[in-house]
């Protein structure tokens, strides 16, 4: 498997978006410059966030492609290209060959083709690979390492579509696009579809019978006269529509993936063309270590350099007096500390790291009357620890509370924020002709800027208390769990590692075994020949390539044959080792044998916490090979074990408190089993009658309605019919009416006020919830339903791990909490303080924040994470 992620551009689709998007620019010579603009600055901005060791850009070709050679009319009725576009693509694709990125074009071939191929071929690698476009064809190509990221509004925003995400707002699959698009067609190419089938009604179809074959061959049972009379009388067309709109995968290109590779920039001859188009900023952001590239304006900031202990003795103690204290470190030599800057009653200073100032550091950091703020703080919490100083007192972080007032921007730079804020920008703030020393004295000033903005629009919004007993004491807690990391016992990785490849080699020899022949398991075409060719196996989905084998084709295939079986636990068991197995062993920090997860504190929507490098939320948990991972994690000696606090259905619970409803507080003040006391009055028997089954269709119900599942989505969940699915959401509502009044009533709000809160006033702006595209406002309903809820849970382990973290400390105990992994929290604990840990935890967790109906930790304890849970 090759490493490494991929970007692959749709370049056709970027210059339309920036032509459209940006106002129209001109050089002083008159010539048009928006769409180069546009494009290099997408370019950066994908280079910067999304670190790609690859990149490649597809273009059209003027000459017709195979499809307009089947069908003359496909696009026909596209208006000119604008001259004002079209005399900016030659010197567009000259500044992409100084900046040294591959461009692709074919005759009888569009750039999807390319794009398409090259996807393909990265996939079948197991490279990550992400598609820029606009264009929604390109969703046909998600996999499970290809995802789409989408151009929104212009090119300033992207959102990023795995299989998941695609599912969720269109509820189909990637193999459906093209189904899609066969009964809608599709304007913008002129592809006819069906008349009179819209986007919804073809989901709708597709929903229901799964391929536009499908639809073809059930055509009788399709309910609206109106549309099955179209579809009968447009058969052909729809299939022929199918065809059209999808991207071929094997397009004669030659790749040789070094060819993408990403690769030092022509900077002179970069220079040379963006100084010519008059791109000054870029010129200073890509060029501007050149002798001859025009220096950055610098941030008219004077930072006073302190030079004497004396003189800096005498500034930390006039902090002393104000009580607040601006800082940020530069940490641009890495593990090594270079300088200290600080912001004191407006004025900025800067101090070298050494052994006398660490010492005066050290005394105002753990000062716990002076209040220390920062812009993401956590970092220098960090990387002070590194010289055995704690921060107390944090007073505020201008980036976590950026994050409440709106939690959906992705990014919280803090540039952005003096800009939007203030109204007074950074400008060259992220340039190379500005100084360090112009960068992190503008940033220690913005924060004491902005930290009055901010504190008048969190008391505005309601969201003091949240921000102050929540966000912010969490920072020190997160700060800690990230520098205590969890123990990982190398030994027992080793030995998963052997035992997993056992059991893939097993597995191979009775795949090979059952298939009476050798043949490459990871290959799609050689697995697809064996199946449907060799066994006969009923072809459930072809591709442009052939036959598909993917995961929902296998599992639509599990009762046909047994090899199914074995290939869906070898496909799995793969991931396992390659990801969860193999993947940890390079990550273990050598010096202190533990892996030091990074915990996300403004990143998700919901409030949720994410965690990266590595992702420990997402370590496997549903088989037990999976669940074998966390045998690895343990306690860092034998004084130690491990006391894991799971919340019981929080989700749940808060549905009862926020909706009100009756029933749903009593079930769970009588402490009976919610999914049981469900299946009872849904069914319509009595307790001692609810049968497992029962009781497994009430819990997808109980959790789909959190999620504002519909009828399709449950019936597909459980295998059943919609009809009967929708019965049972049916039976639900009437059981439990003032949940239903509750997602009435937040989706209403959600209209009238453009964003959905927690219990503890946690905004979420929903913006789709007034979009024009039906399917858009269905995503935007179940977001505004369920975000209250999963909003609140995050409020709820939030304000737990603050009272645990605090508790701890305050007791003066050698126990630690280390990591949180949704509703759960780990406390590496001395043996000595496990009775006392044990009840503390569970008291901080069920008292957070007081509930309508019991809070529930579940409490265990054991010598590694696996025992513990």
């Amino acid at each position: 498997m090759e490493s490494g992620k991929f970007i692959i551009i749709d370049g056709n689709s970027l210059m339309h978006r920036a032509f459209y998007a940006l106002p129209k620019l001109t050089n002083s010579k008159g010539f048009h410059t928006s769409v180069i603009y546009g494009f290099v600055n997408m370019i950066n901005k994908i280079l910067e966030e999304y670190k790609p060791q690859y990149i490649g850009i597809a273009f059209d070709r003027k000459a017709p492609t195979f499809r307009h050679l089947e069908y003359a009319e496909y696009k026909a009725g596209r208006h000119k290209m604008a001259e004002e576009m079209a005399e900016q693509i030659p010197v567009l694709k000259e500044v992409l060959v100084a900046m040294n990125i591959k461009q692709s074009e074919i005759d009888g071939f569009e750039a999807d083709d390319i794009i398409g191929t090259v996807a393909a071929k990265c996939d079948e690698k197991g490279i990550s690979t992400l598609i820029v476009t606009g264009d929604k064809d390109a969703f046909q190509l998600i996999s499970d390492n290809v995802h789409t990221l989408m151009t929104k509004k212009g090119i300033s925003e992207i959102e990023e579509y795995d299989i998941a995400k695609l599912r969720e707002t269109y509820g189909i699959a990637p193999a459906q696009i093209t189904d899609l698009k066969g009964l809608m067609g599709d304007a913008s190419d002129n592809i006819p579809g069906v008349p009179g089938v819209g986007e919804k009604t073809a989901l709708e179809l597709i929903q229901q019978f799964g391929t536009v074959e499908d639809v073809l061959q059930n055509v009788a049972e399709i309910k609206k006269n109106k549309v099955r009379e179209n579809v009968s009388n447009n058969m052909e067309q729809a299939i022929f529509s199918k065809k059209l709109a999808t991207i071929v995968k094997d397009a004669p290109i030659d790749f040789n993936l070094e060819d993408y590779s990403l690769k030092e920039a022509d900077k002179e001859k970069l220079y040379e063309l963006l100084t010519e188009l008059e791109f000054k900023a870029l010129v200073e952001k890509m060029c501007g270590n050149l002798p001859n590239a025009v220096a950055a304006e610098p941030i008219k900031i004077i930072v006073e350099e302190i030079s004497s202990i004396d003189k800096l003795k005498e500034v930390l103690e006039e902090a002393e007096k104000s009580g607040r204290l601006a800082f940020k470190i530069d940490d641009e030599m890495g593990e090594m500390l270079r300088t200290v800057y600080i912001d004191v009653a407006g004025k900025q200073y800067r101090f070298a790291v050494n052994d006398s100032s660490m010492r005066l550091v050290k005394s105002i950091m753990e000062d716990p009357e002076v209040k220390k703020s920062g812009h993401d703080i956590k970092q220098d919490i960090l990387l002070l620890r590194k010289y055995d100083i704690e921060v107390n007192s944090i007073g505020f972080d201008t980036m976590v509370a950026a994050y409440l007032l709106n939690p959906s921007k992705g990014s919280y730079k803090i540039r952005d924020l003096s800009q939007e804020y203030l109204g007074a920008g950074m400008d060259g703030y992220d340039s190379k002709g500005v100084d360090q020393v112009q960068r992190y004295g503008a940033t220690v000033k913005k924060v004491s800027e902005l930290q009055p903005v901010f504190t008048g629009k969190l008391e505005e919004y309601g969201m003091m208390e949240l921000y102050y007993t929540i966000e912010l004491p969490l920072v020190a807690v997160l700060a800690d769990m990230e520098y205590e990391g969890f123990n990982v016992d190398k030994e027992i990785l080793q030995v998963l590692s052997a035992d997993f490849a056992g059991q893939i080699e097993a597995l191979t020899a009775d795949i090979y075994r059952q298939s009476g022949e050798e043949f490459n398991i990871n290959s799609t075409k050689q697995l697809g020949a064996i199946l449907f060719d060799k066994l006969g196996l009923p072809v459930v989905k072809k591709t442009k390539t052939g036959y598909s084998t993917d995961v929902e084709v296998l599992e639509q295939l599990s009762a046909k044959h047994p090899i199914i079986e074995k290939l869906l636990e070898y496909r799995q068991l793969v991931k396992i080792k390659s990801t969860y197995v193999d993947g940890l062993i390079g990550i273990i920090n050598p010096d202190t044998g533990k892996i030091h997860t990074k915990l996300n504190q403004t990143v998700t929507a919901t409030g949720r916490l994410s965690s990266t490098e590595p992702n420990l939320q997402n370590i496997p948990i549903k088989t037990e090979n999976g669940r074998q991972i966390r045998k690895v994690f343990v306690p860092k000696s034998e004084e130690y074990v491990l006391v894991d606090a799971d919340y019981s259905q929080i989700e749940l619970r808060i549905l009862a408190h926020i909706s009100g409803d009756q029933g749903l507080i009593d079930t769970f003040r009588r402490n009976e089993d919610i999914h049981r006391r469900t299946a009872s009055e849904v069914f319509g028997v009595d307790l001692d009658e609810v049968t497992a089954t029962m009781r497994g269709r009430a819990k997808a119900v109980n959790f789909g309605i959190v999620y504002g599942i519909s009828d399709y989505g449950l019936s597909q969940d459980l295998k059943i019919s919609r009809k009967e699915a929708k019965q049972y959401i049916d039976n639900y509502f009437a059981r439990y009416p003032m949940v239903k009044q509750y997602m009435i009533d937040i989706v209403e709000a959600a209209k009238a006020d453009g964003y959905v809160k927690t219990i503890m006033n946690r905004r979420r702006y929903i913006p789709e919830i007034a979009s024009r595209n039906a399917v858009n406002r269905n995503f935007g309903e179940r977001m505004a339903m369920n975000t209250p809820i999963q909003g609140s849970a995050a409020d709820l382990i939030k304000m737990a791990m603050v009272k645990v973290y605090e508790e701890l400390k305050k007791r003066n105990l050698r126990s630690r909490l280390i990591l949180q992994v949704h509703d759960e929290l780990i406390v590496e604990t001395h043996k000595s303080e496990l009775s006392e840990v044990k009840q503390l935890v569970e008291e901080c967790m069920e008292k957070a924040i007081e509930l309508k109906v019991p809070v529930i930790a579940d409490i265990s304890s054991g010598d590694n994470w696996y025992n513990a849970k």
